[in-house]
């Protein structure tokens, strides 16, 4: 098992990676638990691994309570919360209580919003079962919710006392979800590191078809880069923005289509394109680094074209609304090469639809 620890100071903790993690009976043993747990998953994972979660926490001698929800981006919304918090007080749950979050991240993100605001804070684990929750959701305290006019515009930062990664679980993972999560670990490559994009380049198709060793490789980079980014700059306020690469126009994709057209990571494959072609109008990333970032993300069949239908202006709402933006100032994270990024402000709106255009 990897071991990669997150710098926080007194919000410090580790990340756990390694394969049938949960055979062991003591692997939760030094984190500080209280008397009850409340496990929040989807049906589907409870059934899976229900028997294995819970004899490791009855070997605690800790209560288990559930709640099964359902976990796609529609489902990450007040009415889910409310359930939840309903559960806990139902349960007589108390601030000693924690929450362990078994699913994506959707499931991530609604477990960690709670834990931020039942009874002003209790602790929370993550356990994240989608490659996308593995190398990025689960990992750096982002907590939230949606809205119809905007993903995750209602949030928290509330970091996990641990994160427990199983390459196994993937294994249960349809492909779609496989390839969306993919995205995500190429946007590490684009806009922190060029030696592993090239690597991507060479064995990306060997992390689809779930080999270990590549599995293990990419999921260890994409942890470390995150972690390195989050510890220094914990809440936002300079370069972790740099992680937001391919989210100003996925969140707008995700939010125009209501949550139900497209994968978060299939979004994000469209917004990397755009802010590619941005980058390159701008004079910064040469055509033949575009060039590469879309073919590898049609390597593993991520999108790389707009719906025909849907006119360049419609995404725009969305594209102002999102949380980067202060004082109606428009931001954009764009690659200046392969490995190297810039957070951007007010690009010119011709560029941007010109941008869009070159995605149909």
């Amino acid at each position: 098992m990897k071991k990669i620890d997150v710098n926080l100071n007194d919000r410090s903790y580790s990340i756990f990676i390694g394969s049938n993690i949960f055979i062991k009976k003591n692997i939760f043993n030094k984190l500080k638990f209280g008397k009850k747990v409340l496990l929040i998953t989807n049906f589907f994972l409870f059934n899976l691994y229900k028997k294995k979660i819970l004899k490791l926490l009855n070997f605690l001698n800790i209560k288990v309570d559930k709640i099964i929800i359902k976990d796609n981006e529609k489902f990450k919304s007040f009415k889910t919360v409310k359930l939840i918090i309903k559960k806990l007080l139902k349960k007589k749950h108390t601030r000693e209580t924690t929450l362990i979050s078994l699913g994506g991240g959707v499931i991530g993100d609604i477990t960690g919003f709670v834990a931020s605001i039942y009874q002003r804070g209790v602790k929370f684990i993550q356990i994240p079962t989608t490659l996308l929750s593995q190398v990025d959701a689960s990992i750096g305290g982002k907590t939230g919710i949606n809205h119809k006019f905007g993903k995750n515009m209602i949030g928290t930062f509330w970091q996990p006392i641990s994160v427990w990664i199983d390459l196994n679980i993937l294994k249960t993972l349809p492909k779609k979800q496989l390839i969306s999560g993919l995205a995500e670990v190429i946007k590490y490559a684009i806009i922190f590191d060029k030696k592993f994009f090239k690597w991507l380049e060479n064995n990306i198709l060997n992390i689809l078809k779930l080999k270990k060793k590549y599995l293990m490789y990419c999921i260890k980079k994409c942890c470390k880069l995150k972690s390195s980014i989050i510890s220094s700059d914990e809440f936002d306020y300079g370069n972790r923005a740099l992680l937001n690469f391919g989210h100003t126009f996925g969140h707008a994709i995700e939010s125009y289509f209501n949550y139900e057209k497209w994968l978060h990571g299939e979004a994000v494959s469209l917004g990397m394109v755009v802010a590619s072609y941005i980058s390159e109008f701008l004079g910064y990333l040469k055509h033949s680094s575009v060039n590469r970032i879309i073919n590898l993300l049609k390597k593993v069949g991520l999108p790389v074209n707009l719906p025909k239908d849907v006119s360049y202006f419609s995404y725009f709402p969305y594209i102002i609304r999102d949380k980067k933006n202060t004082n109606g100032i428009v931001k954009f994270i764009l690659p200046l090469s392969l490995g190297k990024a810039k957070i951007f402000n007010n690009i010119n709106k011709n560029i941007i639809i010109a941008a869009i255009k070159k995605c149909k």
